[in-house]
């Protein structure tokens, strides 16, 4: 493997200085069949930032989690999707949150793609997407408008609960591994993080 490539691995996260939109970047035609790209990336503000193919065990395991978790007491009010998904806010900005909710009122933007505002976005940190997650893609979120947004540390085993309050996120809450994430807006929500984080537990 050429020194070039060996120091493109080492990051989950890569940033591409071309300017990118969605559609241009599209190498379908319209009305070919759509096959499965294992390449995985976001375009946020018209820059690509590429990522690795596959996340950690302990990432998957706690996505599995979350899903079971909202599935278990929110399907009935909207529907749960994980990544990857593309979440299309406009053509310079499409990403892939790692969970989305999306409430049966606000259900006209699930298509082939989501394409408009989710109601809830999760995004579960790791080293390498840190400062992506909780500062490019919290300040995204923010200016589109997405009314709650968790930022999940599996470290800390802590959950950064964010709600938009005139324009702007808020820090409603930071819950720990003892509690239940609770959430003003969506009554549904009873998010256990005790029995969330104890997934992880055996693989300590």
């Amino acid at each position: 493997m050429s020194e070039k490539k060996e120091k493109t691995k080492r990051y989950l996260v890569k940033e591409h200085p071309e300017s990118y939109s969605y559609e241009a970047d599209s190498i379908y035609p319209p009305g070919a069949k759509l096959h499965f790209i294992e390449e995985r990336y976001e375009i946020i503000d018209g820059i690509r930032y590429d990522f690795s193919p596959s996340p950690t065990l302990k990432h998957q395991l706690l996505v599995t989690q979350f899903w079971n978790e909202l599935h278990g007491t929110c399907h009935a009010t909207g529907t749960i999707v994980v990544a990857p998904m593309d979440v299309h806010f406009d053509e310079n900005n499409v990403v892939q949150p790692d969970l989305i909710y999306v409430t049966n009122e606000n259900a006209s933007i699930l298509k082939t793609r989501i394409e408009g505002v989710p109601d809830l976005l999760i995004e579960i940190l790791s080293p390498s997407t840190g400062e992506h997650d909780k500062v490019r893609k919290k300040a995204l979120y923010e200016r589109f408008g997405v009314p709650e947004y968790w930022i999940v540390d599996i470290h800390h085993r802590t959950i950064d609960q964010f709600a938009l309050r005139d324009g702007a996120y808020a820090l409603e809450r930071t819950y720990d591994s003892t509690g239940t994430v609770l959430s003003e807006r969506f009554p549904c929500v009873a998010v256990q993080t005790g029995k969330l984080f104890s997934s992880l537990d055996k693989y300590e």
